[in-house]
């Protein structure tokens, strides 16, 4: 009788390992409320936040901004320099 309850706990120690295995995935469906999100570069509602000059929807001129903003003024190393 002693074999048998060790055989059937094994079996369902077995068992519970294995329901750990299994994952739903984890995908959105219609059902979903996520919403994918804009490009940066096509701006926001409000325009307290945009630069003069700055067309919606402008890529290069996006691009040309963050490069000039990483290398003027967010550069700790031309900041210590100065």
């Amino acid at each position: 009788m002693s074999t048998r309850h060790t055989l059937t706990a094994a079996f369902a120690m077995g068992c519970l390992a294995l329901m750990g295995c299994s994952e739903k995935p984890q995908t959105h469906g219609e059902r979903s409320a996520a919403k994918k999100d804009a490009a940066p570069y096509t701006g926001g509602e409000s325009g307290r936040f945009v630069l003069d000059g700055f067309k919606s929807g402008d890529q290069n001129a996006w691009a040309q901004h963050l490069k000039a903003r990483a290398n003027n003024t967010q550069s700790d190393y031309t900041r210590i320099a100065n």
